[in-house]
């Protein structure tokens, strides 16, 4: 089937892929834009995968400070050379990390870093509220699961909905960007800092 050079565009907006991917994304979807958004999120994920173990010890640290300059994030965002950690793609998803990590104040960058005693002690909450709702047991793993998946996307960076775009998560997000740039992408770290704030080791 022919497809437009408008709905290409629009594909190589919404995805940031190559003109040729967009095109063929589009025609294995039979045009269309949302199965063709999913085709290419899928391959970035298998592309990512590949690359994952691959070094990534280029990179650039990066701040975004929000105004009126009470609250502000630093990461180190790491590439394979220092040719694609000085491309505007990459440095765009540098400030869209550090932006979102503001924004958002994630707990944790991933799921495996969320403290097993804290994870328990959630389920055991989720577990008694399902119950007291009269839920029958059947029903109440489930509502258990659903609040646990919920806890992930709010608290730890990974799994968050990305806040320019919720429909794709962060980890979604970067794996698009090792799909288009061809390197492997790692954000090694960040720190959120907020006026006010007390480090709970200060504390101690």
């Amino acid at each position: 089937m022919s497809i437009s050079a408008k709905l290409v565009k629009e594909l190589r907006q919404r995805t940031g892929a190559g003109i040729m991917d967009c095109k063929n994304a589009l025609e294995e979807a039979g045009g269309d834009l949302e199965k063709a958004v999913e085709l290419l999120r899928k391959r970035g994920k298998e592309i990512a995968a590949k690359k994952s173990t691959r070094k990534a010890s280029e990179g650039i640290v990066y701040s975004y400070i929000h105004p009126p300059g009470k609250v502000g994030t630093i990461i180190e965002l790491n590439c394979e050379t220092d040719f694609v950690a000085k491309n505007e793609r990459f440095l765009n998803l540098a400030k869209d990390l550090a932006m979102h990590i503001t924004a958002m104040a994630p707990q944790f960058m991933n799921i495996e870093e969320v403290p097993p005693e804290l994870l328990q002690k959630q389920k055991e909450i989720y577990l008694e509220q399902a119950r007291a709702e009269k839920e029958d047991e059947a029903r109440v793993n489930q509502i258990v699961e659903d609040k646990i998946n919920r806890f992930f996307a709010e608290n730890c960076l990974m799994s968050q909905p990305f806040i320019k775009d919720p429909d794709k998560t962060i980890k979604d997000l970067i794996e698009e960007n090792v799909a288009v740039l061809g390197e492997n992408i790692v954000l090694r770290r960040y720190v959120r800092f907020s006026v006010g704030e007390t480090d709970e080791k200060e504390e101690t």
